[in-house]
Parts: structure tokens; C-alpha cells; sequence
């Protein structure tokens, strides 16, 4: 995948920390789609986002929405 489907959409990220995991949701404001994925603190921010993105495409290419 060379071209990011969401490169032009607007995606909303909430990070839910709990003890060592933390609860990331992203929602795909057009579509009103929104799915999680839950990694360790210690990988980092932009690893859990960049997840919690590749799960939104997922899902959303899945319902047939890009």
C-alpha cells in the first residue's frame, strides 16, 4: 500500500491509558467509523496511532467504504 486511502480524511485519535496498556480509538469523521486496538505505554505514541490507523483502513475497506 503506497497511497494512504485517509491521506484526506479527517481522523480523530483518543488514548486511554490503563496500568502498562494503553486503549487507542480512531474514528474516520465521514464515515463515523471508529474501531481500537490496545498496545504496551512503551511503544510509543506514534506507533500506537500508526496501528490504530492501519486498523481504521482495515475496517473500512472491509465495510467497503474506501
Amino acid at each position: 500500500m503506497t497511497d494512504n486511502p485517509l491521506r484526506n480524511r479527517e481522523v480523530i485519535f483518543e488514548f486511554f491509558p490503563v496500568g502498562n496498556v494503553v486503549r487507542v480509538s480512531a474514528m474516520d469523521v465521514k464515515t463515523m467509523t471508529e474501531c481500537s486496538i490496545q498496545g504496551p505505554a512503551s511503544a510509543g505514541e506514534a506507533m500506537l496511532k500508526a496501528n490504530a490507523l492501519k486498523r481504521l483502513e482495515y475496517v473500512l475497506r472491509k465495510k467497503g467504504l474506501i
